[in-house]
């Protein structure tokens, strides 16, 4: 009899790890999924953690309620946690274009997911508790639940979110919380009332699941192309975006984290005055930096000037910056710029990379996505620009892609007070992207931005050095009494979620 307990106990416990391990990844995966789709991942996380955590002690409150068999219910909540928690990508992903209230539906999964893992560690310790001592019941449960906990944070963006993406990540743990209820079923069939129910109810979630899980991709591509509304032709989640390339009848698009980029029919205009204003205007350009631009256009456009001797191209995505080293489509439209071997590509947080260099740069252009978090908005801090001075002198020019000052003015006008607490001179100017409407930059220096060309460059398709007239704002651009982001405050953060919240 000793024997019998002993397995039995070890076995539950396991459980207990791996309810801990798929609870948190379910968790995890709805938290990717809301800031690869809203966007606001700081908001985002912070919904879904409070709301889980309070589903979880609704579930645990309801556990006491469970009558009759508790290994037969025990089973059976497995093996509905598996098939909510596995399902539930595949599901948002297809409804996230077609309902009205979609955060409601995905916040419902959140507490239903939540509520089954709640309930299912108290059942274990009712299961336990005549088989096991109190004391090492309590803390055998919770050391298993916390040991799981941990693996499943190291993985999820070290290992499954890169190898398994965002929609087979929780389908292959719900399978696996599946198998733990189809083992169970078998092991302890003798202690089952429905052991044959039982068996049958677990192989067919578990035949469903194995089912998506290898038409993942399938279902993915049709719910992207229906986001989109084009072809999607190149989908890729790094550890730090969902990289999506699509293609229609005349160009190409690339989203990231559901963000358009760029569209290849105008990008140039974007391109063209983000670099061309600063390399025209400043003494030097041997040394160039870019800080972001994985996409190569920025490159691109650097490298027409022949006296560039040096590009450093700092980008935290490698995944990023080898499809457009590699994919020939890519390769076509940044003119091989990442296979020049004037450029020199470095995959680091570019915080932590300007932070730590101690190099001089004469031209240093900023293309960062917008500041739609506070990972990114630590990007266009007080404290970075700060950092960033280190690597100028008293010639550089510096130039920063700022957001629209027509869809996001306070936004726009908060990025150049910013910058203009750090260096003393900047220039605001825009221009016109069909892709995007009126988009905006700021040049800096540490002399007036006087318009002084010293070189042009025959042939560009849109910038025709006249910067004075891209300077000119109307009344609709300019606001007043915006404040300095400030790491400890970012509140371009909050200017930009209240700004692009209304357009959307």
């Amino acid at each position: 009899m000793d024997k019998k307990r002993i397995p039995l106990e070890l076995l539950l416990l396991f459980s207990v790890f791996v309810i801990a391990t798929c609870g948190l990844i379910y968790e995890l995966v709805a938290g990717a999924l809301a800031s690869y789709l809203l966007g606001d991942s700081v908001k985002q996380f912070s919904f879904i953690i409070g709301v889980y955590l309070f589903s979880m002690g609704v579930g645990s409150y309801l556990a006491k309620f469970i009558k009759g068999n508790l290994i037969d219910k025990f089973i059976e909540i497995e093996i509905l946690v598996g098939i909510v928690g596995g399902i539930s990508s595949v599901v948002l992903f297809i409804l996230f274009n077609t309902l009205a209230h979609f955060e409601s539906v995905l916040y419902l999964f959140v507490f239903f997911t939540g509520c089954l893992v709640g309930v299912e560690i108290p059942l274990l310790m009712n299961i336990l508790k005549d088989r096991v001592q109190f004391k090492d019941l309590v803390s055998n449960v919770f050391a298993f639940d916390y040991i799981g906990a941990l693996l499943a944070s190291i993985l999820f963006p070290l290992v499954l979110i890169p190898k398994l993406g965002i929609v087979k990540t929780p389908l292959f743990f719900g399978l696996i919380n599946i198998s733990i209820a189809i083992f169970l079923c078998y092991y302890l069939t003798k202690e089952l009332s429905k052991p044959l129910s039982l068996k049958v109810k677990s192989i067919a979630a578990f035949t469903f699941l194995l089912g998506l899980f290898f038409f993942s991709d399938t279902i993915l591509s049709y719910s992207e192309e229906k986001l989109y509304g084009e072809n999607v032709v190149y989908t890729k989640s790094s550890p730090y975006q969902r990289i999506v390339l699509t293609r229609n009848t005349h160009e190409f698009r690339l989203y990231l984290n559901n963000n358009l980029q760029f569209s290849s029919t105008d990008e140039y205009r974007y391109h063209e005055a983000l670099v061309h204003p600063a390399m025209s205007m400043a003494k030097n350009v041997d040394n160039v930096l870019i800080l972001g631009g994985g996409d190569g256009f920025a490159a691109r456009e650097v490298l027409k000037y022949k006296d560039v001797k040096k590009v450093t191209l700092v980008d935290l995505d490698g995944e990023m910056t080898q499809f457009f080293k590699t994919n020939e489509t890519m390769r076509r439209l940044n003119q091989n710029s990442f296979s020049n071997p004037k450029v020199e590509i470095i995959n680091k947080d570019a915080y932590i990379w300007v932070k730590d260099s101690k190099k001089k740069f004469d031209v240093i252009i900023i293309d960062f996505p917008d500041p739609s978090n506070y990972s990114l908005g630590k990007l266009y801090s007080l404290q970075f620009y700060k950092e960033l001075e280190k690597l100028t002198t008293l010639d550089t020019k510096i130039v920063v892609q700022t957001t629209s000052p027509y869809f996001a003015p306070k936004s726009f006008w908060c990025i150049e007070k910013t910058i203009n607490q750090i260096f003393p001179f900047t220039a605001a100017y825009h221009t016109y992207v069909p892709s995007f409407g009126e988009w905006g930059f700021s040049m800096a220096s540490f002399e007036p931005v006087n318009n002084r060309v010293y070189r042009k460059l025959p042939g560009l398709k849109y910038y025709d050095y006249n910067f004075s007239q891209m300077a000119y704002f109307n009344k609709d651009m300019k606001v007043k009494d915006v404040e300095v982001n400030r790491l400890d405050n970012q509140i371009l953060v909050r200017y930009f979620d209240e700004e692009w919240g209304k357009v959307q």
